[in-house]
């Protein structure tokens, strides 16, 4: 399921790691251009990490049938619908304003920045089958019980897609923003 779609298996490129290798990770918190903004841009990625595992315990569990279906398909609804609109809104907004901020402050990355927007077109097309898989399992759920459990095991799949997407995606992207953010003490 995982070679369906394009998810990028390298890092950054080490010339987009230069000021990593000056503020690394395990030193944010204790920089002083370290504020709650950032924090809550870090908070929002580690709640879709959260969300993204929970959506495939979930899977899990139902396919173990150690859930009801009933009570899946409604926490699918849940978890599911509020990961892939807070995704696009979240995606949305860096786009359009936190990403151009970042280049304007430091155009050498301009080429991550690229590369991290490429990654939410592509994670685009994991959300939309996700989407339309989800959906499928909530409806079959009041309609035929067997064919549901069987869509289980497409949401699980593509839940693994998404969370292997983030690892990569939100690490790379931390990795590059924070860095620019305490250097040049943006979103103070």
């Amino acid at each position: 399921m995982l070679d369906t779609y394009h998810i990028r298996e390298d890092e950054m490129p080490d010339e987009l790691q230069v000021l990593l290798a000056r503020y690394p990770r395990d030193t944010w918190e204790a920089h002083p251009g370290f504020r709650e903004k950032t924090r809550h841009w870090l908070g929002a990625h580690q709640m879709f990490r959260r969300v993204a595992e929970r959506i495939r315990l979930d899977a899990e569990a139902a396919l173990n049938k150690d859930i009801a279906l009933d009570d899946f398909a409604g926490r699918l609804s849940y978890h599911g619908g509020n990961l892939v609109r807070n995704l696009h809104a979240h995606h949305g907004w860096e786009d359009h304003s936190y990403f151009p901020e970042l280049a304007a402050a430091d155009p050498r990355f301009a080429g991550g920045l690229e590369v991290l927007e490429q990654d939410h077109a592509d994670l685009d097309k994991v959300l939309e089958d996700f989407t339309r898989q989800a959906n499928r399992v909530i409806k079959l759920t009041t309609v035929d019980a067997a064919q549901a459990h069987d869509e289980a095991g497409a949401v699980h799949d593509t839940s693994k897609v998404i969370a292997a997407f983030l690892k990569r995606h939100l690490t790379d992207e931390e990795d590059l923003a924070v860095p620019i953010i305490l250097h040049y003490r943006l979103r103070g």
